[in-house]
């Protein structure tokens, strides 16, 4: 009876299975796949603390990541995962030196420059304390300084004398006589308003 049990058990799929764990590959099979397990644990473990290495600037704390992500097989990585700090240290330094940078262009419009000497002046002053540049005009009426668009201090209830020596520059000289290439150009008539013939 016994046998026939080793015959058929021999012949089918189970009798098979039995050869193959019964031969010297299946050991050699075993070990490589634990050895490919604890590889690829060691693995997870390393990413976890190259990870908490750029997000977590305090080491007690990376190596705590570390550790939890090799203590619990597989498991620690994905909890490591789920509590990490969403950003990497280089990305928040980035961000702080951006907005300072902001702040500091910001900042900018209130505190001026000399243009020549670099000095640190103020929106009033007429003239730089340090190199004695002018750097605005001064308004006629109110003695304030005048911006570079201005025609008139808001102020002030007269106009500049900017607007008058403006509009004294555009307005042409009474009385004016042709010039020699004028006279030639109409055949020698003179050009003379009515008012003064």
């Amino acid at each position: 009876m016994k046998t026939v049990l080793a015959a058929s058990g021999d012949s089918g799929f189970f009798g098979t299975l039995h050869d193959f764990f019964d031969s010297g590959s299946w050991p050699l099979l075993r070990n490589l796949a634990i050895f490919m397990v604890v590889v690829f644990w060691l693995a997870v473990g390393y990413w976890v603390f190259k990870d908490a290495r750029r997000r977590i600037a305090d080491p007690w704390l990376v190596g705590a990541a570390t550790i939890l992500g090799l203590v619990p097989p597989f498991v620690g990585a994905f909890i490591y995962m789920l509590f990490r700090p969403p950003e990497y240290l280089e990305d928040v330094r980035e961000r702080e030196l951006e907005i300072k940078a902001m702040e500091e262009s910001l900042g900018r419009g209130r505190h001026q420059n000399c243009p020549v000497c670099r000095a640190d002046i103020d929106e009033t002053f007429l003239v730089c304390p340090v190199c004695t540049t002018r750097l605005r005009q001064a308004c006629v009426n109110c003695k304030a300084p005048l911006k570079p668009l201005w025609q008139v201090v808001p102020t002030a209830r007269r106009r500049s004398s900017r607007r008058r020596r403006s509009t004294f520059l555009r307005s042409k000289p009474r009385g004016r006589k042709p010039g020699p290439s004028r006279v030639a150009a109409d055949g020698g008539r003179a050009h003379t308003r009515p008012d003064q013939a």
